[in-house]
């Protein structure tokens, strides 16, 4: 492969894309709340796109990140229903102009030696770094802004995934010049 090694850039003009929305849930970290979330979104038909669960800074909470496909459902409707469960305290939808995203991306791509060091490359300049290498494969990591993992994952594909894990969007409101968050 020949491409020059540089960070990986998309077409933001591409409307074939189905369009998504983050939802962002506070909730008490409790046994089944995860699985009543589920089965809301399984008995209404909602699809969700991602969902990335795990404790706060207070043990009491967990944040619960969920991409919804609002082809699937009208956002508001998801917004309801989820108000509707105990043990949801807060919601917040954060649209991509008020938030920080990111997600984390672990690939395993064959490579031979010419390719390995275009891969290292790739991901030095994506913001991943090579957490394992052996003859033929490499294993990169890259946690960063979900459009640069979906490039950088793209770019891979030409190298041939061998595996492939993604954790799903996580994101937090943009702080304003007060320190506050926006949302």
């Amino acid at each position: 492969m020949s491409a020059a090694a540089g960070p990986v850039e998309r077409n933001d003009d591409d409307d074939s894309r189905v369009r998504h929305h983050l939802v962002a849930l506070l909730v008490e970290n409790k046994a089944g709340v995860l699985a009543r979330i589920a089965g809301l979104f399984s008995r209404r038909g909602f699809n969700i796109f991602s969902l990335a669960v795990a404790p706060t800074h207070d043990p009491r909470f967990s944040r619960v990140s969920i991409v919804v496909d609002v082809e699937s459902a009208p956002l508001q409707q998801v917004v309801d229903q989820l108000d509707k469960l105990v043990n949801v305290v807060e919601i917040t939808e954060l649209h991509p102009d008020d938030a920080r995203e990111a997600e984390l991306l672990l690939v395993t791509v064959s490579v031979d030696d010419d390719d390995q060091a275009e891969v290292e490359a790739l991901a030095t300049a994506s913001g991943g770094k090579v957490v394992d290498a052996v003859p033929g494969a490499v294993t990169v990591m890259l946690a960063a802004d979900p459009v640069v993992v979906d490039d950088f994952e793209d770019a891979m594909r030409e190298h041939g995934i061998v595996e492939l894990q993604r954790t799903g969007r996580i994101a937090l409101p943009k702080l304003s010049a007060d320190g506050a968050t926006d949302a």
